[in-house]
């Protein structure tokens, strides 16, 4: 019984550190879409356009995550490793959902999220982050 609660607090911590460091790499990855750097967008400019594209990019991440690990393999090896696979998946799904919607729209969506004003454009592209991760989700599942 106690072997058995070590063993899942120990997957506990693993699966925990793993997620957060996919949401680390989600971090990086809206980092690299917007021009500009997000610690001075978010944290010094208040800039509520990227706000939103990265706490969506950040909960699809989660939610990736989430589905990844509540579907998991028996195997813990196997389902770290799904989780890790469908986490990467999910940042590169995301990134090509923001290319696309970039080209499918006039202006440079990097810079309407950063602009200071608020943008429709910024709703519908923290949407697509989401939407995109939700596929991944259900590939999961």
């Amino acid at each position: 019984m106690l072997e058995e609660l070590l063993s899942g607090a120990w997957q506990s911590i693993v699966f925990g550190v793993v997620g957060v460091a996919l949401m680390a790499a989600g971090f990086l990855l809206v980092d690299l879409l917007t021009p500009g750097k997000l610690r001075e967008l978010i944290w010094v400019r208040r800039n509520g356009n990227a706000a939103l594209l990265l706490a969506a990019n950040q909960l699809g991440i989660a939610g990736i995550v989430f589905t990844a690990i509540l579907t998991s393999y028996s195997s813990f090896g196997k389902g770290l490793a799904s989780t890790v696979v469908f986490g990467l998946v999910g940042l590169l799904v995301m990134a090509l959902a923001f290319f696309v919607l970039d080209l499918l729209t006039p202006g440079r969506l990097g810079e309407i999220i950063c602009a200071d004003e608020p943008h429709p454009a910024a709703r519908v592209s923290a949407a697509t982050h989401f939407g995109a991760a939700l596929i991944v989700c259900a590939c999961i599942a």
